[in-house]
């Protein structure tokens, strides 16, 4: 996109040169008409000496400097503009390599995110395990310590027969606290939702 805006605005320079340079070639053979035509009735009365040559008169050298001096204007012009677009492109180079540094920096962060939940993960099923093969009630003494939060997560992760040891060992009241929290989150976790039976299908047994 912007090699095509650059071509055209150099088109549109040349061109205007182009325009610029016809008319001052127009002016030019006007002028040298009339010169020629006041330059021959000049001869014909008073004969140039030999050897002398017709120079361009005053006119036509204004007119090739005014040509020559639009054309170093719309030269300076077209500089000033190539310069104004290489600015641009190193502008847009750098932009483009710091958000390359940045989605570097942001894949090296997910991974390191994802590797240290993997860790996490990890040691929290190992001192589930630990917990587990631990007497129901030593278990239930270190749980009553923790946050109900904290317990209800490993409660949820230990089987169905070690969990219920630990908490017939609880307190009453910490027991059902977990509990809730427990069934708070089950409440809350996404379920799958049972197909609709098809018209016409028996859905009695």
């Amino acid at each position: 996109m912007a090699k095509t805006k650059k071509h055209l605005r150099r088109k549109r320079g040349s061109l205007l040169v182009t325009l610029s340079i016809i008319f001052a070639v127009s002016v030019i053979l006007r002028v040298g008409t009339m010169d020629m035509s006041f330059v021959s009735r000049a001869e014909a009365s008073d004969p140039e000496p030999a050897g002398h040559t017709v120079g361009p008169t005053a006119p036509i050298r204004a007119a090739l400097d005014e040509v020559t001096a639009l054309r170093d204007r719309l030269a300076a012009r077209e500089a000033v503009i190539d310069d104004r677009e290489r600015a641009v492109d190193v502008a847009q180079a750098l932009i483009e390599e710091r958000l390359a540094v940045l989605e570097a920096a942001e894949t090296r962060l997910e991974a390191l995110i994802q590797t240290s939940d993997s860790a996490a993960e990890a040691d929290l099923a190992r001192l589930t395990e630990v917990y587990q093969t631990m007497d129901p009630d030593q278990t239930a003494a270190l749980f009553s310590q923790m946050d109900p939060n904290f317990a209800a997560g490993f409660l949820t992760r230990m089987s169905p027969a070690a969990t219920g040891a630990v908490m017939a060992e609880l307190d009453p009241t910490i027991a059902y606290a977990i509990s809730v929290v427990i069934a708070t989150r089950n409440a809350t976790a996404p379920t799958l939702q049972q197909p609709a039976a098809e018209p016409g299908t028996d859905t009695e047994s």
